[in-house]
């Protein structure tokens, strides 16, 4: 980054709340109760239908369509119960947090209050060394001090990372849901602790109790490895593009919160599919610098955002989801090698 990025930020705070002032002018923070009414309708009613589909196909190979559909289904249930963590379906927390639990819980099978404690943390202090939890993810390394400090088979991973990043994602599914229950069970702060133990065991009897009955022993093995692998690879290739392979920061690194959430996210364009693809999540910048703006309103805030930074010098990165995709691989593969990641284009 240039010294004009990440020179001194003092007096520079006032800079966001002008930016926001626009922003709340226009009423991009303003809810969108009909907006999500309809999601979330739709991606109940699509999971109700391929609950149907499930049941009526029975003990058949063509089962695995189905569990790589209910991945889809799972993931942008995710995305729902994402917007409700970060408060941008309901003015209240108790409304976002049923939200939260019903399409987090109870659907995907992800601990709602585990996810929010996390995920908050890591938009403090996103790509920040010791902070952000995102870039403390074992067996990767996302900075050449985690990748030196690796041993044995360790090390030997981490030279190959880029490679093995997009089948590493086909066990996310797994790990999610692993620490989702150790969460749950254990002695650390949850609010809903007993409810999310509940909808968490729900959930998994009525999965396991499912395959079992309708599709046969190997099926249903199979049908379980599809369904959570894809999932998993589909949650991972959504959230890769956001910040991996941006500059990361460290301690010393004097940022005020307009440059820490600009310079640490990218943006990926590819118009309404990437939108729905995504879940929102292509607007990573806006997102960050107002993430309790609801999803629908994330497009709007672009251009004023874009030309706002523009106006003060401060890069702004968007790219294609395949280029996006590119530069992460680019950057764990520069740590993997045990040189700097090579820089990044710049948005035209």
């Amino acid at each position: 980054m240039s010294d004009t990025d990440f020179g001194a930020t003092k007096g520079r705070g006032s800079e966001f709340a002008e930016l926001s002032r626009l922003v709340r002018r226009a009423g991009l923070l303003d809810r969108r109760p009909a907006y999500y009414t309809i999601r979330m309708g739709v991606v109940t009613a699509s999971f109700v239908g391929a609950a149907v589909v499930f049941v009526r196909l029975g003990e058949s190979w063509w089962q695995i369509v189905v569990a790589a559909v209910f991945a889809v289904i799972l993931t942008q249930a995710a995305f729902i119960g994402h917007d409700a963590g970060h408060r941008q379906i309901f003015r209240s927390r108790r409304g976002n947090d049923v939200v939260g639990l019903v399409f987090g819980d109870f659907l995907t099978g992800l601990s709602y209050g585990w996810w929010v404690d996390k995920h908050n943390r890591h938009h403090a202090h996103p790509n920040t060394e010791g902070h952000d939890p995102d870039i403390v993810v074992a067996p990767l390394s996302f900075t050449t001090r985690q990748a030196t400090a690796r041993r044995g088979l360790g090390a030997l991973f981490v030279r190959h990372q880029a490679k093995l990043f997009f089948p590493l994602l086909l066990l996310e599914g797994a790990h999610l849901h692993v620490n989702s229950i150790k969460t749950v069970l254990g002695s650390g702060r949850l609010q809903y602790r007993l409810t999310e133990a509940a909808l968490l065991t729900l959930n998994l009897a009525i999965y396991v109790t499912a395959v079992l009955l309708v599709l046969s022993p190997a099926q249903a093995i199979v049908f379980t490895l599809v369904n959570q692998g894809l999932f998993g690879l589909y949650l991972g290739c959504s959230f890769a593009p956001n910040h991996k392979g941006m500059p990361i920061l460290t301690e010393d690194d004097d940022l005020d919160y307009l440059r820490r959430q600009v310079l640490t996210s990218r943006n990926v364009r590819g118009g309404w599919l990437i939108d729905v693809a995504l879940g929102g999540l292509n607007y990573q910048i806006e997102h960050h610098l107002f993430p309790s703006m609801p999803r629908p309103n994330l497009p709007k805030a672009k251009p004023m955002v874009r030309r706002f930074c523009a106006d003060r010098g401060l890069a702004y990165h968007e790219t294609t989801l395949i280029r996006s995709w590119a530069q992460a691989m680019g950057h764990l593969d520069a740590v993997g090698a045990g040189r700097s990641s090579p820089p990044l284009a710049r948005s035209s």
